[in-house]
Protein backbone atom coordinates (compact mmCIF):
# COMPACT_ATOMS: atom_id res chain seq x y z
CA UNK A 1 0.00 0.00 0.00
CA UNK A 2 2.75 2.16 1.24
CA UNK A 3 4.34 1.81 -2.47
CA UNK A 4 1.11 2.23 -4.47
CA UNK A 5 0.92 5.60 -2.76
CA UNK A 6 4.62 6.46 -3.41
CA UNK A 7 3.91 5.73 -6.76
CA UNK A 8 0.91 7.52 -7.12
CA UNK A 9 2.66 10.87 -5.67
CA UNK A 10 5.79 10.46 -7.51
CA UNK A 11 3.77 10.20 -10.70
CA UNK A 12 2.20 13.47 -9.99
CA UNK A 13 5.32 15.23 -8.82
CA UNK A 14 6.98 13.95 -11.97
CA UNK A 15 4.36 15.88 -14.02
CA UNK A 16 4.67 18.64 -12.73
CA UNK A 17 8.27 19.09 -12.61
CA UNK A 18 8.15 18.09 -16.22
CA UNK A 19 5.90 20.60 -17.51
CA UNK A 20 7.59 22.94 -15.73
CA UNK A 21 10.87 22.43 -17.02
CA UNK A 22 9.30 22.00 -20.69
CA UNK A 23 7.40 25.10 -20.32
CA UNK A 24 10.50 26.99 -18.86
CA UNK A 25 11.93 25.98 -22.58
CA UNK A 26 9.45 26.90 -24.29
CA UNK A 27 9.55 30.65 -22.49
CA UNK A 28 13.45 30.94 -23.79
CA UNK A 29 13.56 28.93 -27.02
CA UNK A 30 9.92 29.71 -28.26
CA UNK A 31 9.66 33.41 -29.90
CA UNK A 32 6.77 35.33 -28.55
CA UNK A 33 5.33 32.79 -26.37
CA UNK A 34 6.11 34.09 -23.04
CA UNK A 35 4.38 37.23 -23.92
CA UNK A 36 1.26 35.18 -25.33
CA UNK A 37 1.23 33.04 -22.30
CA UNK A 38 0.37 36.40 -19.95
CA UNK A 39 -2.45 36.98 -21.79
CA UNK A 40 -2.95 32.95 -23.42
CA UNK A 41 -3.02 34.24 -26.65
CA UNK A 42 -1.26 31.10 -28.75
CA UNK A 43 -0.11 30.75 -31.89
CA UNK A 44 -1.37 27.19 -33.41
CA UNK A 45 2.17 26.40 -33.57
CA UNK A 46 1.96 27.22 -29.43
CA UNK A 47 -1.02 25.21 -28.52
CA UNK A 48 0.53 22.20 -30.16
CA UNK A 49 3.36 22.77 -28.50
CA UNK A 50 1.59 23.11 -25.06
CA UNK A 51 0.35 20.14 -25.92
CA UNK A 52 3.51 18.18 -26.71
CA UNK A 53 4.34 18.87 -23.57
CA UNK A 54 1.65 18.05 -21.87
CA UNK A 55 1.99 14.60 -23.79
CA UNK A 56 5.78 14.43 -22.63
CA UNK A 57 5.14 15.33 -18.82
CA UNK A 58 1.98 12.40 -19.05
CA UNK A 59 4.81 9.59 -20.14
CA UNK A 60 7.16 10.69 -17.84
CA UNK A 61 4.54 10.49 -15.35
CA UNK A 62 3.47 7.32 -16.33
CA UNK A 63 7.33 6.07 -16.29
CA UNK A 64 7.50 6.81 -13.09
CA UNK A 65 4.97 5.47 -11.59
CA UNK A 66 5.68 2.15 -12.72
CA UNK A 67 9.35 2.69 -12.07
CA UNK A 68 8.17 2.60 -8.51
CA UNK A 69 5.20 0.35 -8.48
CA UNK A 70 5.22 -1.97 -11.79
CA UNK A 71 3.37 -5.03 -10.31
CA UNK A 72 0.30 -2.39 -10.26
CA UNK A 73 -0.69 -1.91 -13.50
CA UNK A 74 -3.91 0.46 -12.09
CA UNK A 75 -2.08 3.10 -10.56
CA UNK A 76 -1.08 4.72 -13.97
CA UNK A 77 -4.74 5.13 -14.89
CA UNK A 78 -5.13 6.43 -11.11
CA UNK A 79 -2.21 9.01 -11.75
CA UNK A 80 -4.43 10.26 -15.12
CA UNK A 81 -7.64 10.19 -13.70
CA UNK A 82 -6.06 12.78 -10.80
CA UNK A 83 -4.79 14.76 -13.22
CA UNK A 84 -7.35 14.74 -15.35
CA UNK A 85 -9.77 15.60 -12.16
CA UNK A 86 -7.34 18.16 -11.57
CA UNK A 87 -7.10 19.72 -15.16
CA UNK A 88 -11.35 19.96 -15.56
CA UNK A 89 -11.90 22.54 -13.86
CA UNK A 90 -9.25 25.03 -14.84
CA UNK A 91 -9.84 23.95 -18.83
CA UNK A 92 -13.76 24.85 -17.89
CA UNK A 93 -12.27 28.58 -16.93
CA UNK A 94 -10.52 28.36 -19.97
CA UNK A 95 -12.79 26.83 -22.20
CA UNK A 96 -13.11 30.07 -24.74
CA UNK A 97 -9.72 31.30 -24.71
CA UNK A 98 -8.78 27.51 -26.60
CA UNK A 99 -10.33 25.95 -29.65
CA UNK A 100 -12.53 22.88 -28.25
CA UNK A 101 -10.16 20.37 -30.00
CA UNK A 102 -7.39 22.07 -27.78
CA UNK A 103 -8.81 20.93 -24.46
CA UNK A 104 -10.66 17.73 -26.21
CA UNK A 105 -6.93 16.48 -27.32
CA UNK A 106 -5.41 17.39 -23.87
CA UNK A 107 -8.30 16.10 -21.50
CA UNK A 108 -9.19 12.91 -23.55
CA UNK A 109 -5.15 11.88 -23.82
CA UNK A 110 -4.55 12.84 -20.06
CA UNK A 111 -4.67 9.05 -18.16
CA UNK A 112 -3.89 7.23 -21.39
CA UNK A 113 -0.48 8.83 -21.87
CA UNK A 114 0.56 8.07 -18.26
CA UNK A 115 -0.73 4.66 -18.95
CA UNK A 116 1.23 4.46 -22.30
CA UNK A 117 4.31 5.92 -20.41
CA UNK A 118 4.23 3.37 -17.84
CA UNK A 119 3.59 0.67 -20.53
CA UNK A 120 6.54 1.42 -22.19
CA UNK A 121 8.82 1.55 -18.95
CA UNK A 122 7.37 -2.10 -18.22
CA UNK A 123 7.92 -3.85 -21.96
CA UNK A 124 10.89 -6.22 -21.91
CA UNK A 125 13.84 -5.55 -23.70
CA UNK A 126 13.52 -9.29 -25.00
CA UNK A 127 10.56 -7.93 -26.64
CA UNK A 128 12.13 -5.16 -28.35
CA UNK A 129 12.43 -5.76 -32.42
CA UNK A 130 16.17 -5.43 -33.79
CA UNK A 131 16.83 -2.53 -35.89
Amino acid sequence: MKRSILAVVTGLVVWVLVVSLLNRGLRFGLAGYAVAEATMTFTLGMKIARLILGALSSLAAGAATAAIASSNPRLPWVVGAILLVAFLPEHILIWVKFPVWYHLVFLITLAPLVALGAALLRRPASSARPA
